[in-house]
């Protein structure tokens, strides 16, 4: 699915000041520069980010896949052949040791078509992914932004999300996953593009936040 992000970009300025200041603020969406990599691997990587910082699922991710050599590149039958001992030692927990297991089982016995994922509508790629073990909404939302590229997923229940919206939009309290459809509302059909600018925002400095907020009060 091919998205034009410059497209998105001014769909989602004119729709959101407070929005609207964060793109201006980072500049054009890196979405589409991503590297279409390895299905198989984008889950692997997205069961290590789990609960953790970016930092910190980047480091245990590499070091499971320097369990592969010579081309680090993990699949179903050498993950077969891995003891638990050697994918805890690369900082995996129990928990996912098993979800990293479960899904290998599933592609090696056909009961996932990773294949299938690329023409799957976004709700069937959902349901296709948390049959497995250890995926679930969140991580199957971050292969359809991430992987599989598709312009309009928000994830509610993301903590980096909530804590910029909350924080670009200076509100009191965290908001709900109600407060966060609505909001986002108006963002549609590039959820996905919003997604990501709000994720660059906790990286601006205070200050440019607060001036959206302004931006936004001067605008309604």
């Amino acid at each position: 699915m091919s998205i034009d992000y410059e497209k998105g970009r001014r769909h989602l300025m004119r729709r959101d000041p407070v929005l609207a200041r964060i793109i201006r603020r980072v500049g054009p969406c890196g979405l589409g520069a991503l590297p279409d990599r390895d299905a198989f691997v984008s889950l692997l990587e997205a069961i290590a980010s789990q609960q953790l910082s970016a930092k910190a699922a980047d480091t245990i991710f590499c070091r499971f896949c320097d369990l592969f050599p010579p081309d680090r590149s993990p699949d179903p039958a050498r993950i077969a052949r891995l003891d638990d001992a050697a994918i805890r030692a690369a900082g995996f927990s129990g928990a996912k040791i098993g979800y990293v297991r479960d899904l290998a089982a599933h592609v090696a016995d056909g009961r996932l078509d990773l294949a299938a994922l690329e023409s799957a509508s976004d709700a069937d790629v959902m349901a296709m992914l948390t049959r497995v073990k250890g995926i679930g909404r969140w991580t199957a939302e971050m292969f359809l932004i991430f992987r599989l590229k598709r312009p309009d997923v928000f994830a509610v229940d993301d903590l980096g999300l909530v804590n910029a919206v909350q924080r670009a939009y200076a509100l009191r309290a965290r908001p709900s996953p109600r407060r966060l459809d609505a909001i986002s509302e108006g963002w549609r059909p590039y959820r996905s593009l919003a997604s990501w600018y709000l994720w660059k925002s906790l990286a601006l400095p205070a200050e440019s936040a607060a001036r959206a907020v302004t931006s936004r009060q001067r605008s309604t």
